[in-house]
């Protein structure tokens, strides 16, 4: 069993969230931990018009984000990868400088620390030199920014093909591709 950690912070985009679970949820092998913060929670609510709990069922395990000894908060819990999905630049900051005060940043601070694969999908624009730097810093550790930048070269129809793509990229990063994943495929002709 492959297990991945989905964080979900406050910032706008928590329907990256929701497709990543119900992505991975397709995948046989993997089990996923979500871990939601309370603003997290507000904004998928403002958003998607769905509860924390809509969010919990799609999940194989969920953690309440004050829930500091949990499993995925050691190092002993072997996860093969962890996305935050949405990102926001408070908790990206939290994790660039180890502050550890709620599960989601602790399980992230164990992914570095473990040199596991952390995916931060960092949801702000633009970024000040701050943020640049806690990124540079978050690089360094190991860890990958990868925000939600779609590609138009797959002729988007509609939001979610635009969401899928940038949710397919960060399922590429962690090594669990989806397998309806549309590739850029250089303008082959068959």
């Amino acid at each position: 069993m492959t297990h991945v950690i989905v964080g979900v912070s406050g910032a706008s985009g928590s329907v990256y969230a929701l497709r990543l679970l119900e992505k991975l949820g397709k995948q046989a092998e993997v089990r996923t931990h979500l871990v939601m913060t309370r603003s997290a929670e507000r904004t998928a609510y403002l958003e998607t018009g769905k509860l924390a709990a809509d969010f919990k069922t799609l999940a194989g395990h969920w953690y309440p984000v004050e829930d500091i000894g949990a499993g995925i908060a050691s190092g002993s819990f072997v996860s093969h990868a962890m996305i935050v999905a949405p990102c926001s630049i408070h908790t990206m900051s939290a994790i660039a400088a180890g502050i550890t005060d709620n599960l989601l940043t602790r399980a992230a601070d164990v992914m570095l620390k473990e040199r596991r694969r952390l995916v931060l999908m960092v949801r702000e624009s633009p970024f000040h030199l701050g943020h640049l730097r806690s990124m540079a810093a978050l690089a360094e550790m190991g860890a990958i920014i990868a925000p939600p930048v779609p590609g138009f070269y797959h002729k988007p129809e509609s939001v979610l093909d635009i969401v899928d793509h940038s949710v397919d990229r960060a399922l590429d990063l962690i090594g669990l591709p989806d397998s309806g994943a549309r590739r850029w495929d250089g303008g082959a002709r068959s």
